[in-house]
């Protein structure tokens, strides 16, 4: 089946919010097995909209619109699409119930026109919004599908996750089952080209892979007529890859993060982790401390951007700093032991760079950064050198900081 995927939003083309929403669903929908040709954005104009809408019914089965369920007059989503399907709009009492308690709770004012967001196509399937007052709809025309979602991404995601692909489940005629194989440590053309073959050779299962920062994602699914079916095609593939790609696996779970890889590591292990940060200033802590349960193995962090601060606190030497320079190896080494002394951590990440855009000189360009980990008075340092924009070498940094530190605690004699 094909789906088609429509964001509807004037901010969204004036480039005032990024379209996190269309990557979101395009991916969630290639792992249910939907074929993805048309994606488009359509700014709050009726004519427009109606127009896409019409365009997308005649090559689609399924039609999924993000936005424009609000109860402002430019909010046109759902009177377009049962503007182009022929149905007219009528009061839902359990969406209007809902609404009402909704503001009751908060304390809120109730106005005249939040009632729009009660107001539904007859025949529509509604779905209860969990998150926000407008509900979702699902319209029918034969064998085809609209799906509408609300536009805020705290909204639209889970309303989707829980409750449009439960529907769209059952629209496929076969099975579908995906298993998500993550990798670090490999660059997107090395990855692509070690797997050149089964790309090529693919038919049942297929293969897709993603590049992230500094990962590479690729999705095995398979087609079949039952669950236990469809994962025995998956199977040999996921154990292919493994072989090919051993260690650069990070996990074969679609919900697990790297950060969170590398917790679960460190717990397993009985290691616990501290950090000290200087181009990164805190986005090394901030990934890891975004895992549930770190608490168990982070220690402290430490953001010593200034010369004054690595001395002071981590006990970099002057001469050190005045010889090689803040950014050098010598001086990501003794931040990692630094942190490690003053904090007692079995496992230290230390980052030293120049994120940019000024600081950079011909010996030493903006963009180079050392990462040091420490293991268990094992000390060990890598360079890199990075290109963009600063925040983006500083995500790439962060990133690669935390593979690094993977590739030391799996090479170390625990």
């Amino acid at each position: 089946m094909t789906v088609e995927l429509i964001s509807v939003g004037t901010e969204i083309l004036l480039g005032n919010i990024v379209n996190t929403n269309a990557a979101f669903l395009a991916e969630e929908c290639a792992g249910l097995g939907l074929s993805c040709y048309y994606q488009s954005v359509v700014g709050d104009n009726e004519e427009r909209l109606c127009a896409a809408i019409e365009t997308a019914l005649g090559r689609s089965d399924i039609l999924i619109l993000g936005g424009g369920l609000g109860p402002t007059q430019d909010d046109l989503t759902k009177e377009c699409a049962a503007k182009v399907l022929g149905k007219e709009l009528q009061m839902d009492p359990h969406s209007k119930e809902r609404i009402e308690v909704y503001f009751q709770k908060r304390g809120l004012t109730l106005t005249e026109n939040n009632w729009k967001q009660a107001m539904v196509p007859e025949g529509a399937i509604v779905i209860d919004n969990d998150n926000g007052t407008a509900p979702g709809l699902i319209l029918e025309k034969g064998e085809q599908a609209v799906l509408l979602l609300p536009g805020p991404p705290n909204e639209l995601k889970p309303m989707f996750l829980n409750k449009m692909v439960p529907y769209l489940r059952k629209k496929q005629p076969t099975v579908i089952f995906s298993e998500m194989v993550k990798i670090c440590g490999v660059g997107e053309s090395i990855a692509e080209t070690m797997i050149r073959d089964l790309i090529d050779a693919q038919t049942n299962p297929t293969i897709a892979t993603y590049a992230k920062t500094s990962e590479v994602h690729i999705r095995v699914t398979a087609k079949a007529d039952s669950k236990k079916e469809a994962k025995a095609l998956v199977e040999p593939m996921v154990k292919e890859l493994k072989k090919r790609f051993v260690n650069h696996i990070y996990t074969c779970d679609e919900n697990v993060t790297l950060e969170q890889a590398l917790v679960d590591m460190l717990k397993k292990e009985g290691l616990t982790i501290s950090t000290a940060e200087s181009c990164t200033g805190g986005m090394v802590a901030s990934r890891l401390i975004g895992v549930p349960g770190v608490s168990e193995t982070y220690k402290s962090g430490l953001i010593t951007y200034s010369n004054k601060a690595k001395r002071r606190l981590l006990g970099v030497k002057s001469n050190t700093l005045k010889e090689f320079g803040a950014v050098s190896e010598q001086v990501a080494k003794q931040m990692a032991k630094g942190v490690a002394k003053l904090t007692g951590a079995d496992v230290t990440i230390a980052t030293t760079g120049i994120a940019g855009p000024d600081g950079g000189s011909e010996e030493k360009p903006v963009g180079l950064v050392y990462v040091a980990v420490y293991v268990k008075g094992q000390t060990m340092v890598r360079k890199f050198q990075f290109d963009g924009n600063r925040e983006k070498i500083r995500q790439v940094s962060t990133a690669q900081a935390l593979i690094f530190a993977r590739k030391c605690i799996l090479g170390s004699n625990i």
